[in-house]
């Protein structure tokens, strides 16, 4: 059973050599995980409100209809704008950084990992899993919010599962998952939760010192998965062919 105090012992030994790497990919996923949410767009201060003797049959709908057709198309546009960006650009980089900090502990920061998502044999299947993982998340969230956050745990290992073989197959990969985090979800909240300190702390400067303090975060999560991946072959859940831990693929 893993410790949380080894888990983050090991993450600062490798930020020792490489503190300021991680920090440039915690910036990255930090905007990749953010940066394709749809906007919200907030009507109820710029309604109408009528003077003195008006009400609401006094509006030209005739003339506010292109208008408002104008605005919806916009809104429709970059909804999809934002979506497109997201499930192509961000998902892939996403996996990207998830690579960057498993190699970096096992002792090779290398920023080209980021690019690794991006090769043509990886790119559609990284994609399409990372789609599946969103989609499965974004029904259970439909249903309730502490299932959704249970769910959102058990699918948490698919990026670095991907970050190992991305063509594991989107099905596999989330099911693989779902068996590394059995009988850990509620243990990797409790991971969540102790870095709760140092980002209030981060959040004193402005925000910006939580920036900091990622690297420590990613890194601590890399080392989790290890931990669960060794776990999970020891288990005979999987094998290092199908994690292609023998395998050095071209960046």
């Amino acid at each position: 059973m893993w410790n949380r105090k080894e888990l983050k012992r090991k993450a600062k030994e490798v930020l020792r050599t490489s503190y300021w790497k991680a920090f440039l990919v915690s910036i990255i996923l930090a905007f990749v995980g953010g940066g394709g949410s749809p906007p919200t767009f907030n009507f109820g201060s710029s309604g109408f409100s009528g003077t003195s003797g008006s009400s609401g049959a006094d509006v030209d709908w005739g003339i506010l209809a292109p208008f408002l057709a104008i605005a919806i198309i916009v809104i429709i546009v970059i909804f999809l704008f934002a979506l497109a960006f997201r499930i192509f650009l961000c998902f892939p980089l996403e996996v990207g950084s998830m690579r960057y900090f498993k190699q970096a502990s096992e002792h090779e920061a290398d920023l080209n990992q980021l690019g690794y998502a991006f090769n043509k044999h990886r790119y559609l299947d990284i994609v399409k899993s990372m789609l599946w993982r969103a989609f499965l998340n974004f029904l259970w969230f439909l249903l309730l919010i502490i299932p959704g956050i249970v769910k959102s745990y058990a699918y948490s290992m698919v990026p670095f599962i991907l970050a190992d073989n991305p063509n594991i197959g989107y099905r596999r990969a989330v099911a693989l998952s779902k068996q590394m985090t059995r009988g850990h979800k509620f243990r990797i909240f409790v991971l969540d939760l102790s870095f709760l300190g140092w980002i209030l702390l981060g959040m004193l400067v402005f925000f910006v010192g939580v920036l900091f303090v990622m690297p420590y975060i990613n890194a601590t999560k890399a080392e989790l998965y290890l931990t669960l991946r060794q776990d999970a072959l020891k288990d005979g859940l999987t094998t290092e062919e199908e994690l292609r831990m023998n395998q050095t693929p071209v960046i």
